[in-house]
């Protein structure tokens, strides 16, 4: 009965979007959806597409290139030689463009730049993206971490019910005004960011328009109960939860296309071309962004030219070639890796653990903080079975969760192999070989429609129940694209698989992400995980995996950036943090008449500005 619901539901879609050839629409179809639309939460691919055409950034990537810059809403790249880098690296000057138009009308001001990062800065969700800001304008990682810093007390301490403390709410407001505020001020026509340091990265940082350096307009932003802009106030708006935020489904920008719909139900984001968009007004008068999770629909509807570009499956990329209507584009440069993750502490709350014992129904939640545990799972991987036969040889090995091209990767660092043998050796070791006495019970899931996560599922599945037949049951869930971040969000995933796209070009992008007890997965590791990183060790000349990434986050030394950064791979590698799988090689799918693509790593989806459609 499902196989037969998924094919009615696939023949509406393709009813749905039956164009044939039309210059002015272009579809594109995906295998996830939207997970949220709020400039400062969404920190996935899917959301940070639809972000990346509605919005806006100070400046951007120029085309291709990684290291050269353009200007948006501000009217010049701050560099040193045009005096708007100033004080040693310390002060950055953003020139504000006059007459930019937001979709509702509104004329663009220094002033929303200003509130837009500020804003930002005070909601701070977890797990989301504002790490970035914080450490790059204040030398912390998180609102929790300065206001700990500030004053002198936890943030557990601190607040009560989302309210500060009576003692404490003065210094909660002088925290803002003397701390916060001065750090991003409007002087005339300029936004002027203040940093606490040099921070190299910084307009790397600035130029990616995926959410956390886009621009809101204030003025409509307090009308829907964003922060109303005050210092007294600001803690009432700060980590809310992801659908009570007013800009969950609602997305107000000065970027080329404006937000019509996100229809969750049918999963579909139809947008439309801004006419008022002050670099001119788009050729492509609307852009359908739909998720299909079968691989045959999207096939049928690229070949039919119902969809402009699809997601690929490259197991069957084959079948798609030689067909003159449609264009490949391989060997595309990425800036990602796959990797095979472990919650060190699942939640009590998991689903995905049976039932959290040592029963043989079940897994305990700390089942994967044991270091033979993980290193089980690491030779139970065929990596390069997953390359040749999966990826069709459109991935590379890599030792660690950092990409080849970033600096410290090591290609002589020991990559993890595939040995059954070596995986039952290391299940005797963990727990004193509980998983083989009394059994294990546990689910691997994976987003709908990933092929590539579902064949890795497969293969953990396979060989863990064949070195252990009868003893260790895993099974397989698909979820739904937001469904599966919230899951991983939670900390429910004893195993979570996913692929991390870089959010600016350097090392500590990758190895603080991974590897830090602040970094983006630490909540999704849990409590385990974060205290094994932030303890001392001898191996690491008695310092932490914490204190070298912060080492090595702080060093001006290119050299001494590397040496670090080899040190803490080889201590991720020794104790098997994550499993690195591949790094992927990008591949396109487009229709022949898709004209104006161009790759930039960086980049969450299509620039639909730049496309357009020429038979």
């Amino acid at each position: 009965m499902k196989y037969v619901m998924s094919i009615l539901v696939s023949l509406l879609v393709l009813a749905v979007v039956s164009f044939a050839f039309d210059p002015t629409i272009y579809v594109s179809a995906g295998v996830g959806e939207p997970d949220t639309l709020d400039i400062h939460q969404a920190y996935d691919t899917v959301s940070g597409e639809v972000i990346y055409n509605v919005y806006e950034s100070l400046i951007a990537y120029k085309g291709s290139s990684l290291t050269e810059f353009e200007p948006r809403l501000a009217t010049q790249v701050p560099s040193v030689k045009n005096g708007l880098i100033r004080d040693g690296g310390k002060t950055y000057v953003f020139p504000i463009r006059k007459g930019v138009k937001f979709h509702n009308g509104a004329t663009l001001t220094p002033e929303d730049v200003e509130y837009s990062f500020e804003r930002g800065l005070l909601y701070d969700p977890a797990g989301g993206p504002m790490w970035m800001l914080w450490n790059a304008i204040f030398g912390v990682n998180s609102l929790n971490e300065m206001i700990q810093k500030y004053v002198g007390k936890p943030v557990s301490e601190v607040f009560k019910d989302g309210e500060p403390l009576p003692e404490y709410k003065d210094k909660i407001v002088q925290m803002y005004k003397e701390v916060i505020d001065p750090a991003i001020e409007v002087e005339g026509d300029n936004v002027v960011f203040r940093l606490a340091r040099p921070y190299g990265p910084f307009l790397t940082i600035m130029a990616h328009t995926v959410g956390w350096s886009a621009v809101l307009d204030k003025e409509t932003s307090i009308k829907m109960g964003l922060w109303d802009g005050k210092p007294d106030t600001w803690w009432k708006y700060r980590n809310i939860a992801k659908e009570k935020s007013p800009l969950y489904a609602i997305a107000i920008g000065t970027g080329p296309y404006r937000l019509v719909e996100w229809d969750r139900t049918n999963r579909k984001v139809v947008l439309e071309a801004f006419k008022d968009y002050w670099r001119g007004e788009p050729r492509l008068k609307k852009v359908i962004l739909l998720t299909v999770s079968e691989w045959g629909t999207r096939k049928l509807m690229l070949e039919k030219g119902d969809a402009d570009d699809i997601a690929v499956v490259l197991e069957y990329l084959d079948q798609i070639r030689g067909n003159k209507d449609i264009q490949i584009i391989d060997n595309i440069p990425s800036m990602s890796v796959t990797v095979v993750g472990f919650s060190w502490s699942v939640s009590p709350n998991s689903k995905y653990i049976g039932s959290g014992k040592w029963d043989g129904n079940g897994m305990p939640p700390d089942f994967f903080s044991n270091i033979n545990a993980r290193k089980a799972i690491s030779y139970v991987i065929n990596y390069d079975a997953v390359i040749r036969d999966v990826l069709k040889g459109y991935g590379t090995r890599i030792p660690a969760a950092l990409p080849n091209g970033l600096l410290g990767f090591d290609p002589t660092l020991p990559l993890y192999k595939f040995n059954l043998t070596e995986a039952r050796k290391a299940l005797e070791k963990a727990w004193d070989g509980k998983a083989l006495k009394i059994g294990l019970k546990f689910t691997i899931a994976y987003n709908t429609g990933n092929l590539m996560r579902q064949r890795i599922a497969e293969m953990i599945k396979t060989y863990l129940e064949m070195i252990a037949p009868g003893k260790i049951k895993v099974d397989i869930a698909a979820l739904n694209w937001p469904s599966y971040l919230d899951a991983m969000r939670k900390a429910e995933l004893p195993m979570p698989i996913f692929n991390w796209l870089a959010d600016f070009p350097d090392p500590d992008n990758f190895i603080f992400t991974f590897y830090h007890s602040a970094g983006t997965y630490a909540p999704r590791q849990g409590d385990n995980f974060k205290k094994f990183v932030s303890t001392p060790r001898k191996e690491l000349g008695g310092k932490s995996l914490d204190e070298l990434i912060e080492m090595a986050r702080n060093s001006s030394d290119p050299e001494e950036r590397a040496k670090l950064y080899v040190q803490i791979q080889k201590f991720a590698i020794d104790n098997y943090i994550s499993i690195p799988v591949y790094q992927p090689v990008g591949v396109r799918a487009q229709r022949a008449w898709v004209k104006g693509w161009y790759p930039n790593p960086m980049r969450p989806g299509n620039d639909y500005f730049e496309l357009y459609k020429q038979q």
